[in-house]
Order: C-alpha cells, then structure tokens, then sequence
C-alpha cells in the first residue's frame, strides 16, 4: 500500500525509470515489445523485450535507470540547489524542482523485476561463465537496495541525489 502511495507521489521517477531501459535497449539495438511508463499497480511500470545478445548489453538495460534516473534527479533540482543556502526562502515553482528531482533520483535503483531478468538473461541465456562472474555481484547488489528500500535508502539516495551532487559537482568545477 505505502509502495504504491509512494509511487504515485514520484510518478516522474517511475517514468524516467522505464524510459532508462527504453533508452539502452534502443542503443543496444534491442527490440522494445511493450512500454508501460506508469500504472496504478505493482510493477508502477514496466518494460518488456527481447533477450539481450550477451552479458554486457543485460547489465546496461538493467542499471540504465541507475544512469538516467540519478543525472535527471541532480540536473532537475540544480537550478534550486546549487545557489541555496537558506531552504525557508524557496519560491513554490523551486520546490517543484526538488520534488521533482528528489522523485526522480530515489527511483534511480534497478528493481527485483530488473534483477529477475538479468538473472534469466545470464544463467538461462547467452551467459558464459565470465558473464556470469560479473552478473552474480550486480544481482546481489539489487536485492539488497531491494531490501534498503525498507529503511527508506531510496528517499535517502534520491535527496543525497537532489541536494548534495548538484552542490559538489558545483563546488568540483569552480
């Protein structure tokens, strides 16, 4: 239940989520054969397509949302975080900007569904045992933010995201 009230609330990084898999699977040449972007439901939303040609091409589709999510998050909110120094002086369109970056960036992590397909593609695919060796801790590493998410390290990462990279990244080029 909060799963999903929690979903509908960062709709956006449900969206750009799915659209990170779109993304990869288009640059690896993957055919897409059904995009859902969001639903009331669980999965929020999902991505169907073909097998993957080998290991490396499974990895990007899987953490592509990592990428996509986490670079919208920092650049949506940048424009608000970077130059704030005082959050009690925020003019409504910029909390928009850091919800929007914040709901983009805590659904930056590859999902169990993710997980379940990397594995498949990899043990039950074209997965030799080097692919498999790198897949094994990538896998691993889902299920246990799978498992962070219970101790809300989503939302944590998405604000981590959202108001500390922008200001580092700031900090890092001046």
């Amino acid at each position: 239940m909060i799963g999903c009230l929690l979903s509908v609330l960062t709709f956006p990084g449900v969206i750009v989520h799915e659209l990170g898999h779109v993304i990869f699977c288009r640059l690896f040449g993957v055919p897409v054969a059904k995009v859902c972007l969001f639903r009331f439901g669980n999965p929020a939303g999902y991505v169907l397509h073909a097998e993957p040609e080998n290991a490396v091409q499974h990895l990007f589709i899987a953490f592509g949302p990592f990428f996509a999510n986490t670079v919208l998050g920092a650049a949506a909110a940048a424009p608000v975080t970077v130059p704030l120094r005082d959050f009690h002086s925020l003019q409504p369109w910029q909390y928009v900007l850091l919800w929007l970056g914040i709901s983009i960036a805590m659904h930056a992590f590859p999902s169990t569904g993710d997980a379940a397909s990397l594995w498949g593609g990899i043990w039950h695919g074209r997965g030799c045992c080097l692919a498999r060796l790198i897949a094994v801790p990538f896998v691993g590493i889902i299920y246990l933010g799978a498992i962070a998410k219970a101790v809300w390290l989503d939302v944590i990462y998405g604000i981590g995201v959202a108001v500390v990279l922008p200001k580092l990244v700031a900090a890092w080029l001046k």
